[in-house]
């Protein structure tokens, strides 16, 4: 009997050894699939309108052409509401699984905040999940230090919502330039700290005081950021052509966020525009500042897009393009299946 259990468990162990190895190898190969080569930035035909300004918060509005024109995407709050996609909790930090259970492809932002699982997350990259998808890896990052169980009622194995997107730069560039999962934990200790600061009263969850996302329902944040929304969320009604803003806080430009598709940006405009808002009050000081002026906005998105420019592979169907220099970063996500054309651009001024 023990010889057997011997050779039992050195099987398990053999198995085990060969399918790590075998885990290994397809993660390498994926990584020179995916590897970085040079590319260009095409320059962006842009038209602004604005400045709309609330308190210590701008937005300048951007307008151009529909690159989609007749192609609709669902977002991911719109399919986790409906029902249509699932995001699976993988035990893994760094990576979740998606899967799209409808027939329309559905847009997924870096940046977007799962709530659920062992711990929330917010999504790493860009990705368009096609329809009737199955399982796909999707990379995350923790926004929820700590917990790694169930939340209340919440469950564990699967995401209950994704009513809202990350605020500031620092918690993006921690994600999205240097990938660092340490990084974004500190970001959002220190966005915590100033809300807090700002608004009066702590606003880490008794719940879980690691979580960002409870820290953005706290009642205090809502109600100091709806006033931000309310005076500026209609600026985006009536124009055709909107496909996407800029925004400065404290007079000083911050990051934009630009759209191949009017339909998709005034989709996710609420959702960005309440991250905003909060970015703002965390940001918000009582001294005097000038505000952003348009030219400083349209040299914004000129230097972005000049800079050295690699693409990289994210998924069969997604490319990123990563443009960074001294100053300025910019990410465009283009769709293979749609000639190549880029539906998201994200530029962020670095200091």
């Amino acid at each position: 009997m023990k010889k057997q259990a011997f050779v039992l468990t050195l099987g398990v162990v053999l198995f085990s050894l060969m399918a790590g190895v075998g885990m290994i190898m397809k993660a390498q190969r994926r990584g020179a699939a995916r590897a970085a080569k040079p590319t260009q930035i095409q320059a962006g035909e842009y038209r602004l309108s604005g400045p709309y300004t609330h308190n210590n918060l701008t937005i300048f509005l951007v307008h151009g052409k529909n690159m989609f024109e007749g192609k609709t995407f669902l977002t991911l709050q719109e399919a986790m509401v409906q029902k249509k996609v699932v995001v699976y909790e993988t035990k893994s930090v760094n990576e979740l699984a998606i899967q799209n259970i409808s027939n329309e492809d559905i847009y997924v932002q870096s940046g977007d905040i799962v709530k659920g699982g062992q711990q929330d997350r917010m999504i790493g990259v860009d990705l368009i999940v096609p329809r009737r998808s199955g399982k796909m890896p999707i990379a995350a990052f923790c926004v929820e230090s700590g917990r790694w169980s169930g939340r209340g009622n919440e469950r564990t194995t699967v995401f209950s919502s994704s009513s809202d997107v990350v605020s500031t730069k620092e918690i993006k560039l921690a994600a999205k330039q240097s990938r660092s999962q340490g990084g974004v934990w500190e970001s959002v200790s220190v966005v915590q700290n100033k809300l807090s600061q700002n608004v009066g009263a702590r606003v880490n969850s008794p719940v879980s005081a690691s979580s960002l996302q409870l820290a953005v329902e706290n009642s205090k944040v809502r109600e100091t950021a709806d006033s931000y929304v309310k005076a500026l969320s209609n600026i985006v009604n009536g124009s055709q052509d909107v496909i996407g803003y800029v925004f400065a806080i404290n007079g000083k430009v911050n990051s934009a966020d630009v759209y191949g598709s009017s339909s998709l940006f005034k989709k996710l405009w609420p959702k960005l525009l309440k991250a905003n808002a909060i970015e703002a009050i965390a940001e918000l000081q009582q001294d005097k500042f000038a505000p952003a002026k348009p030219e400083q906005v349209k040299a914004f998105l000129s230097e972005g897009e000049k800079a050295k420019a690699v693409e990289k592979e994210v998924s069969a169907r997604v490319d990123l393009v990563t443009a960074e220099d001294e100053k300025n970063i910019l990410f465009e996500t283009r769709d293979r299946a749609n000639k190549d054309a880029w539906i998201h651009r994200n530029y962020i001024k670095k200091n």
